[in-house]
């Protein structure tokens, strides 16, 4: 098992900080009368996993749910999967995040590429959903239906998701980036009514026309019955080769009211997708209710996002960040979108954004904050940053360095906010609290109402060595089923199977005395070197410190055979080469880092780093192609970025297979 070491202090919260913050204010609201007298937030992570269902009723309570039913009961039992959350109670997501509508602040402030930014009022959103729905009821869309989107991170995808779900219809999104194979994967399986589709997009300063993929989602979804067509790249583009195509402009045209139809607590509001790198990915199915109370609590008292802030989370449509960042309406924020690329036409665009719009909070990747430390820019010298209070990260782990570079280039007084969770959950087992001090590398805490624990090899909990990130207690927005999964066959062997009525994540953790989370990456791509069990992140870590090195990938072969072999795969900065100088220099980064036995066997250089769409390196499909597996069967090319890599590696298998 690893051991972490102590981390440095990096920020506290100042005393006002903490008693101005929304955790401060609800711990306030228990202690009146309902729930515990609590004055730190170990305590009342401790009380809200011990009494979950007193801690969700809370919250209920807290937020002040609308149902024209009253729940008989919190929670159905504590199985999983199967648990019930709040039988009997009626919600509407899109009703509640109307709730703060305020003349005082807009709904959403919108860039891209090509556009200025745009601000969006509250009567705006609110006129455009009434009518955007007042379409859908027209083209027959009753609640439970599909409704499925091919748009970016723009308005018209916030207005066309808020018009579903009010409806009580089932929303599920990819982004326009996504190739047609992929979209049809994931869109087939729910067998949606309606489509929204753009006539393309802009990243990078390229154009991408999209209507011919449209075309081939369209013929490949015999479900299909109409589709609302946006002109987007093109404002005066036509619907060219689609068929039963309802524009845009007509549907925002349409009369209607704004209302809401109450559904059951546990009615589908919205299909997520796994990745898909080895089959059809899994379609995710998430409850309005449990969505509305997850969303709430991470935005409310995780993040501490009030009424009138700029949260801001960089993400498109195909990502669940997306999902969480429009879930700032739920709290009174104000939602910050970027539809474009985030190194465009330099590095220092989204730090004009956050100048811009006054941001209260920058989110995005910690592939984006270790991308910024090998540029020049500079945020705290070269843009306003004043409104500034947070910055978060997630995607992958985000390294030591990487905290004190956001400290030490974009401000000292920042809370800056780690966390990890997943789309399976749409949300965070573990983050961030305004009542916590910042350590370097270090995710400030479990999550309230999140029993997360790391398990040892004999299944036990552990503290302050690596373990198994397993979850022992319900969750409202664990996914309901899988859409089409009969006996929840696959949800069982996605997170049951190791463990039965606890749910395994597959990443690993360490959880310290204090509370605080480090992850390690993903367990079934763990480094097993001489039985010294590690992290990708570590390594990745060592490797990406090396200043000519841009970006990395481990796999670990140890066991094949009776033989041990580690390649390294390596991206370098343009113009230079990987020869025996730069292969010693890493080597010894690594050495110096962690130890000899987690120096690689051979390093390799390669011309970007294979990822899925929604940018996680490929260890598990690439190990298992270096281990002999057909292309076909160890990932599905649709689902990746740049899938024209793996035969790299195919060609590789043959001489890595030759050596063991």
């Amino acid at each position: 098992m690893t051991e972490i070491a102590q981390p440095a202090l990096l920020w506290t919260p100042t005393p006002s900080f903490q008693e101005t913050s929304n955790l401060r204010a609800y711990m306030a609201w228990l202690a009146a009368g309902r729930g515990p007298q609590v004055t730190d937030y170990a305590d009342l992570w401790q009380w809200s996993v011990d009494h979950v269902e007193d801690f969700w009723a809370s919250l209920w309570d807290y937020f002040e749910i609308e149902s024209p039913t009253p729940y008989t009961s919190v929670l159905s039992s504590h199985t999983m999967p199967g648990a019930r959350w709040f039988t009997g109670a009626q919600i509407n997501y899109a009703a509640h995040a109307f709730r703060h509508a305020s003349a005082e602040h807009p709904a959403m402030l919108f860039q891209s590429e090509s556009e200025p930014l745009t601000a969006i009022s509250w009567d705006d959103l609110a006129r455009q959903v009434a009518a955007v729905a007042a379409t859908l009821r027209g083209m027959g869309v009753v609640a439970g239906d599909r409704v499925v989107a091919y748009i970016g991170n723009t308005p018209h995808a916030l207005i066309a998701f808020l018009a579903t779900a009010s409806l009580g219809a089932v929303w599920s999104s990819c982004s326009p980036d996504f190739g047609s194979p992929s979209v049809i994967d994931r869109f087939t399986q729910i067998a949606p009514k309606v489509l929204f589709a753009i006539d393309g997009y802009q990243y990078g300063g390229k154009q991408f026309d999209r209507r011919g993929a449209v075309a081939e989602i369209q013929a490949a979804l015999p479900s299909l019955e109409q589709t609302i067509f946006i002109p987007y790249l093109d404002r005066n583009a036509e619907p060219t080769g689609l068929r039963n195509v309802t524009l845009w402009g007509d549907a925002l045209a349409t009369p209607g009211e704004l209302r809401f139809t109450p559904v059951a607590f546990d009615h589908p509001l919205w299909v997520l997708y796994s990745s898909g790198t080895t089959g059809l990915p899994k379609p995710i199915v998430q409850s309005q209710g449990g969505i509305l109370l997850q969303h709430l609590k991470e935005l409310h008292l995780q993040l501490n996002v009030k009424p009138g802030d700029r949260f801001f989370w960089f993400s498109t449509t195909g990502w669940m960040m997306w999902n969480l960042l429009i879930s700032t309406l739920l709290v009174g924020g104000t939602v910050v979108s970027y539809d474009g690329s985030p190194g465009f036409p330099d590095m220092g665009v989204l730090w004009r954004l956050a100048q811009a719009t006054e941001m209260s909070f920058f989110g995005t990747s910690a592939g984006y904050i270790t991308a910024l430390m090998k540029t020049e820019v500079e945020p705290g010298r070269d843009y306003n940053l004043s409104k500034l209070v947070g910055i978060g990260s997630t995607g992958s782990p985000l390294p030591p360095e990487g905290f004190d570079w956001v400290y030490d280039h974009v401000k000292r007084d920042l809370w800056l906010t780690s966390v990890s969770g997943g789309t399976d959950i749409c949300g965070c087992f573990v983050g961030g609290a305004p009542l916590l001090p910042v350590y370097s590398g270090e995710i400030q805490c479990r999550c309230l109402g999140v029993k997360a624990e790391a398990y040892d090899t004999d299944g036990n909990p552990v503290l302050g060595v690596m373990g198994e990130l397993v979850i022992e207690k319900p969750m409202p927005s664990m996914p309901i089923y899988f859409w089409n999964d009969p006996g929840d066959t696959r949800y069982r062997e996605s997170y049951f199977e190791l463990y039965p009525g606890k749910w395994r994540h597959g990443d690993w953790i360490v959880i310290n005395e204090r509370g605080g989370v480090v992850i390690y990456g993903r367990s079934d791509s763990t480094i097993n070197r001489q039985g010294i069990r590690m992290g990708t992140s570590e390594i990745y870590r060592a490797v990406e410190a090396v200043p000519e090195v841009l970006d990395s990938l481990v796999i670990d072969l140890e066991g094949l055979g009776g033989a041990s072999y580690m390649p390294l795969f390596v991206v370098l900065r343009p113009g230079l080469e990987l020869d025996e100088a730069l292969s010693k220099k890493i080597k010894t980064a690594i050495r110096s880092a962690l130890s000899p036995r987690h120096v690689p066997d051979e390093i390799f250089a390669l011309p970007d780093i294979p990822r899925t769409l929604s940018g996680k390196k490929l260890e598990v499909p690439v190990k298992k192609i270096l281990m002999g597996m057909p292309i076909e069967r160890a990932a599905n090319p649709d689902s990746l970025k740049n899938p024209e890599l793996l035969p790299i590696f195919v060609a590789l298998a043959a001489k890595i297979q030759a050596k063991l």
